[in-house]
């Protein structure tokens, strides 16, 4: 089957708007409902970041579903194919410099994903503000975040080719499930079969952060998407997202997404269509 090879600044759907610093291209686009992309590449590297709605994506070797404030990281020259969830998708996509993959990213040659709310996606949408404030910061400022975008992603690449405890599994099964509750760490060993120090020391090891911080970043993707929806109050998303009361989360919010609710509903949130 042929793959259509798509040149820097060429992606599927509408473009709602494309930026450039540092040699940087930001673009931000909508895909129709239920469109089905077919199998392509793109030139550069590129990282997308899911704003609103939901899609599937097959690369050949996995496929891979991906909710809002979720992001992939696809190789130059990687194929795949896409299909939008009902709602359709409304993307942003970071595509980065021939070259700067292998010196920043340590050679990065394969898809990496953050599914979880990682500190990839909010790395993505710190350059989605950046973007939606047309870029009014200095050059470095998105030249530092592609960067450090590209380390953890390489970071992120080199873990998941080591073997991982079957347990680490279970772990982070439990956490995505119940990250609204107040665990402990020694309910979540108990629960898998291992030592609570073990468990955190292996956890930050193949993670890339502690076990607390991963919680809360759940819990702050969670928050991201309820504000996100119209009308959602901000008592009401931080008492439903696990947090102990309003402030609690807004300082969380602003330490892992480098702004307060009010600004990243503001400068992320959904725009009238």
């Amino acid at each position: 089957m042929a793959t259509a090879s798509l040149s820097p600044g060429g992606f599927h759907g509408r473009i709602l708007g494309t930026r450039g610093a540092c040699g940087v291209r930001l673009t931000e686009a909508r895909i129709e409902p239920g469109r089905e992309l077919p199998r392509h590449s793109h030139e550069l590297a590129f990282f997308c970041l899911l704003v609103e709605g939901a899609y599937r994506e097959d690369s050949g070797s996995r496929t891979s579903s991906y909710a809002p404030f979720t992001v992939a990281f696809h190789p130059a020259g990687e194929p795949h194919r896409s299909e939008m969830g009902v709602a359709g998708a409304r993307v942003f996509n970071v595509e980065v410099p021939a070259g700067w993959r292998d010196s920043s990213g340590g050679g990065l040659t394969r898809p990496v994903a953050d599914r979880r709310g990682g500190p990839l996606t909010w790395l993505a949408a710190r350059l989605l503000r950046e973007y939606r404030d047309d870029l009014a910061g200095p050059p470095v400022a998105v030249e530092a975040l592609v960067c450090e975008m590209l380390d953890l992603a390489g970071n992120a690449a080199r873990r998941r080719e080591r073997p991982r405890p079957a347990w680490l599994s279970r772990a982070t099964d439990l956490l995505r499930s119940d990250f609204r509750q107040s665990l402990r760490i020694g309910e979540v060993a108990a629960a898998v079969g291992t030592h609570p120090a073990h468990l955190s020391r292996v956890f930050r090891d193949r993670m890339g952060l502690p076990i607390g911080d991963y919680l809360q970043r759940l819990r702050v993707r969670y928050a991201g998407e309820e504000l996100c929806r119209p009308g959602a109050r901000l008592a009401d998303v931080a008492a439903s997202a696990g947090f102990a009361d309003q402030s609690h989360l807004t300082r969380v919010f602003k330490r892992v997404t480098g702004q307060p609710p009010g600004a990243f509903r503001e400068r992320i949130g959904i725009p009238a269509r």
